[in-house]
Order: C-alpha cells, then structure tokens, then sequence
C-alpha cells in the first residue's frame, strides 16, 4: 500500500509540473491608468495584429512633422505596460521622432495568451513594426526598436535577423535567460539541482527556443545596426555585470554601453539623460542617410 500511495504521489506531481510552473512563472497583469495625454502629446489608440490571432493594445504618438518621419516601436519588461515607458515619449517627440507604446501579450489590454516569453516579446515587437512601416506618415525605412528588461532583450533578438533597423536602444536587458531564470530560482528556494534543472529544460521546451539561441549575449553578435546598452549601475534584478557582458560580446564597433545612478526600474533616472538617448537615435540617423549616399 506504501509503495501505491508513493506511486499515485509521483504521478500526481509529475502530472501538476507543468500547471505549477506555469502558474509560478505568469507575468502578473496590470493595466495602464495613465495615457500620453499626461505628458501633454496627442496619440491615437490602435489595435495590432500579432500572432496567434491576437490583438495587441497600443498607442501610436505621431510625429509633430506632417510628412513621414523615423519612428520608434517602444516594448515594455515583465509585468510591466506600455505607460512604464511613457516618461521617454516627449523628449523623442520634440526631437521629431513618431513613436508606438504597445503591450505585449499577457500585458496591460492586450489579448491574452497561453503564455509570455522572450521570443514572444520579440514576435510582438515584430508586428508592431510591421505596423509602423505600413502607416504612410511613418518613413518604413528609418524604424527603431527599444525595449526594457525581457522587451530589451526581445528588441535584440528582433535586430539580430531583421537586418533593416535603423537603431536599437535597450535597456537593463539581462546577458543570458538561464541567469535570469536561476535568480528567480533562488529567490523562490528552490534548488537548481535536480529541480531546477528540470524546470529550465520544461521552460525551453514550452517557448521551443534554446536559451543560448535567445541570450542577448549572442544575439548582439548577429546585429549590424547601431545598439545602445543602458544599464542602471545599481540594478538588483539584473546585476550592472551583465550588461558588460553583452557588451564584450558585440561583434560591431557601433555598439555602446551607457552605464547609469539607478537600479532596475529608475525611470526618473534615465529621464535625466534622454538628451544622450536622443543623440545617439539622431547620430544613427544621420550615418543611416550617409551610407545612402555612399
């Protein structure tokens, strides 16, 4: 009977596995309360179709120019939406940029999906560009993606195959998931070997990517376009070291890392030097109309 009842027990927990770490792993859902309207800029609410038949919740801030103009598809992190990235919005609007706010699955208003993910950050974010080059006062030629957190390093996977962006900036992107997912790990108690070990293995099955096919300090290797690393020197989420990483692992030489005050989520910190994110998407531009030339 001992042996049954262990039996039944095994099956039981190896039938719930999946269910438990779906559950542990779900990004929580919070929607905005807050609209560009705040910061004084016109929007346009839109809606855009991404995979799976999904919809996804945005707002499209149109240059103030009336002919197309670059524009920047903006991607928020983990549990986070689209107004976390809001306090960026008006510096890159007065410098004439046209930009797009959206939530990923799983966020904010966006439709609901059987999970989130990297890559699906990175398939959202795709659309959402997509979105941007078909709209006739946008120049479909000059597109930028940005991105925080898993949106930054979704934005990097984005930029590694798609060869025609102007420019990605992202911030506080972790180097590689499995650290990522071994942090979460321990925060939870739960031992690496042999529990943990499984769990990764189960999470890269479920997403059908290898975490090394995703990290961001290989997918910087395959990117030709100009990318700014931004990192808060005090981030706890995602230590500063890692954002080195990915650094001493670009292959191109216009590749940047800018290293500020502030931990994980310091949007007050990073509006304090918008005018070195600005310079940077202007100089890309500018070398993006010389080659054109050339």
């Amino acid at each position: 009977m001992d042996t049954f009842i262990i039996l039944v027990l095994v099956i039981a927990v190896l039938a719930s596995f999946p269910l438990l770490v779906h559950y542990g792993f779900r990004a929580p859902r919070i929607r905005e309360s807050r609209t560009p309207e705040k910061y004084g800029l016109s929007y346009q609410e839109v809606k855009i179709q991404t995979e799976n038949g999904k919809q996804l919740f945005g707002w499209f801030i149109p240059a103030s120019k009336t002919q197309s103009a670059p524009a920047i598809a903006v991607i928020h992190g983990w549990g986070s939406n689209a107004e976390m990235m809001l306090p960026l919005a008006k510096p890159f609007h007065e410098a004439g940029y046209a930009m797009l706010f959206f939530d990923s699955r799983n966020h904010g208003q966006s439709d609901s999906d059987a999970f989130s993910s990297l890559p699906r950050f990175a398939e959202d974010l795709e659309h959402a560009l997509n979105w941007l080059a078909e709209q006739s006062n946008v120049d479909g030629t000059k597109l930028i993606a940005m991105g925080h957190s898993v949106g930054a390093g979704a934005a990097l996977q984005v930029a590694s195959h798609r060869h025609n962006l102007a420019a990605v900036v992202s911030i506080s992107a972790f180097s590689h998931p499995k650290n990522m997912m071994r942090r979460i790990l321990a925060s939870k108690h739960i031992p690496y070997f042999p529990l943990g070990q499984l769990i990764l293995r189960f999470v890269e099955f479920t997403i059908g990517h290898r975490f090394r096919d995703i990290a961001p300090c290989n997918t910087i290797q395959q990117i030709n376009c100009p990318v700014l690393l931004v990192h808060g020197e005090d981030d706890r989420t995602v230590p500063v070291v890692e954002a080195h990483e990915i650094y001493a692992k670009r292959k191109s030489n216009h590749v940047r890392l800018l290293i500020l005050k502030g931990d994980h989520d310091s949007s007050h910190q990073i509006i304090k030097h918008t005018a070195e994110l600005v310079s940077f998407v202007d100089q890309a531009m500018r070398d993006l109309e010389k080659r054109r030339i050339i």
